[in-house]
């Protein structure tokens, strides 16, 4: 981190330095007081710019041009028929295409990142890793697609990405790339909360390569007939949560859609017979990056009681040495951003949300083990800091209340005592399926013995679980995700048709089938 207080913004580094930049890069979809929505191979200055403010500092930042559903079946419509079209390029053209846009990414990583920095709060460091795992995760599939696609064919229809906030490029743009080079059009929703100028800017890239992108922003229940219902889509990806999820599936059900739903689940660390607790520490710290704003972070620990001093030992010395605050923040203007491990969360709603849940399991009888203050973060002084919330950990929160079975997506732990390993396992289970878990023991076949019983779909022995780059699968259990399973392989195999038969890889309403862990 630099050092003394901070004072500016580094220089170059402002709000009104990188819209200006990507204005100047992509003239063609920003205006100077507005995004433009892409459909039909143009950019189009249609629908009505929502108010939007910088997770990071409040200030006003571009909103997503908010359509109404007529748009957005005409806009479907086009899609298909540029599908049409595009499942008649051969692949060395679309690898060609492809490859092409890549490299306008790499270009421009440094703008991508600080609009994420901007947009969603990521850290600087951070904000850059998503950009480049986008770019090297696209380039493995490009090395790779050809035994990928193996009597394979592109899908009926364009596939529709509904995604999250937090990762518009490592997972929206990775997926929406790699769709496009196994011979499918794209469309994709801006997040509404954040996330669209990065995407808008990576889209105009795309288009510029002739590749066949749609790009719309709206209310999600408003564009469903749309994007999610239309027969002209082929596929529907969803990042979100279970409740709309839920929804969504639902509405599945009835149409036979090809569908990838990831929603969130409580994730969770199983700590029994265990000792190593330096390297415990190391996995901890890390995991508290993006202010665990992930579908893959931690934030609950089930400990055995008889190790709980030394468990909590260690992680208040974790807690202690977390760095948060204003992700551009600087002593002089002209040094390096600060290496925090969060920023803000995405608005002051959810910091809200999470301080009422909070009272709430406090009041429930759950008991405060440790809480940071704002004072403790690298802010610029009187800056807006209605967006961030220090760590805050809380011991044995009730079940009925919302931290006891949900994830909080924010930097909130919940340490769970128990006496047995079985009562771990069910423990670990509160949330009735998620997509990472891990169990921390020195006994490692006793270990993979609660591995079996844990109800995630990757589980690290004494190590974290993530989503995973290039080849490594990633999918959910119960009801953290429904349909097909995705990453390397199984990504291109769920957007894509093969053989009358078959059975793709996931979570499905009459077939369940998973790969090995």
């Amino acid at each position: 981190m630099a050092k003394g207080a901070p004072r500016h913004v580094r220089n170059g580094a402002r709000w009104e330095d990188a819209y200006t930049r990507a204005r100047e890069t992509a003239p063609e979809a920003f205006e100077r007081d507005r995004v433009r929505n892409l459909w039909k191979g143009d950019w189009h200055a249609a629908g009505d710019p929502a108010e939007a403010t910088s997770p990071v500092d409040g200030q006003p930042i571009a909103g997503p041009p908010m359509l109404q559903l007529g748009h957005a079946l005409e806009a479907v419509a086009a899609a298909n028929a540029e599908h049409q079209r595009w499942t008649r390029v051969d692949l060395d053209e679309r690898r060609a295409r492809v490859a092409r846009c890549v490299d306008q990414l790499e270009t421009h990583r440094e703008l991508l990142a600080v609009l994420l920095v901007w947009e969603i709060g990521k850290p600087w460091r951070q904000a850059l890793t998503s950009v480049d795992r986008t770019i090297t995760g696209v380039r493995w599939y490009l090395e790779e697609i050809e035994p990928m696609l193996a009597g394979r064919q592109p899908l009926a229809g364009p596939v529709s990405n509904i995604a999250s906030w937090n990762y518009p490029l490592s997972v929206l743009v990775h997926a929406m790339l790699v769709q496009l080079l196994a011979g499918n059009a794209v469309i994709a929703k801006t997040p509404t909360d954040g996330g669209l100028c990065a995407l808008t800017l990576s889209a105009a890239f795309m288009r510029r390569c002739d590749l066949p992108v749609t790009l719309l922003s709206g209310s999600g229940s408003r564009l469903s007939p749309a994007l999610v219902l239309s027969d002209d889509i082929g596929c529907l990806a969803f990042v979100g949560g279970r409740d709309v999820g839920g929804q969504i599936a639902s509405q599945l059900v009835q149409t036979d859609k090809r569908h990838m739903l990831e929603q969130e689940g409580l994730n969770a660390w199983g700590i029994w017979d265990f000792s190593d607790w330096d390297t415990l520490a190391v996995h901890l710290k890390k995991g508290f990056e993006y202010g665990k704003q992930r579908c893959t972070a931690y934030p609950r620990y089930v400990v055995q009681r008889t190790l709980f001093d030394q468990f909590l030992a260690m992680y208040l010395q974790v807690a202690r040495s977390l760095s948060f605050g204003h992700p551009l923040a600087v002593a002089d203007p002209e040094d390096e951003p600060p290496n925090l491990d969060f920023g803000p969360l995405i608005n002051p709603a959810k910091v809200t949300e999470l301080n009422q849940e909070i009272d709430l399991a406090i009041q429930m009888a759950a008991t405060p083990l440790f809480r940071r203050s704002l004072t403790d973060g690298w802010f610029l002084t009187g800056q807006d800091t209605s967006a961030y919330l220090p760590p805050v950990a809380l011991l044995e929160p009730p079940g009925a209340s919302a931290l006891g079975h949900a994830e909080p997506f924010g930097p909130v732990d919940t340490v769970v005592l128990v006496d047995s390993p079985a009562e771990l396992v069910a423990e670990m289970n509160a949330s009735n399926g998620c997509l990472v878990a891990s169990i921390a023991c020195d006994n490692e076949r006793l270990a993979r013995q609660l591995a079996d019983q844990v109800h995630a779909f990757k589980i690290g022995i004494n190590k974290p679980r993530s989503r995973g780059d290039k080849a490594e699968p990633f999918g959910g259990r119960g009801a953290s995700w429904k349909g097909a399973f995705v990453g390397g392989e199984l990504l291109v195999h769920a957007v894509t048709q093969g053989p009358p038969g078959e059975h793709l890889f996931g979570n499905f309403p009459d077939y369940q089938r998973y790969p090995p862990v």
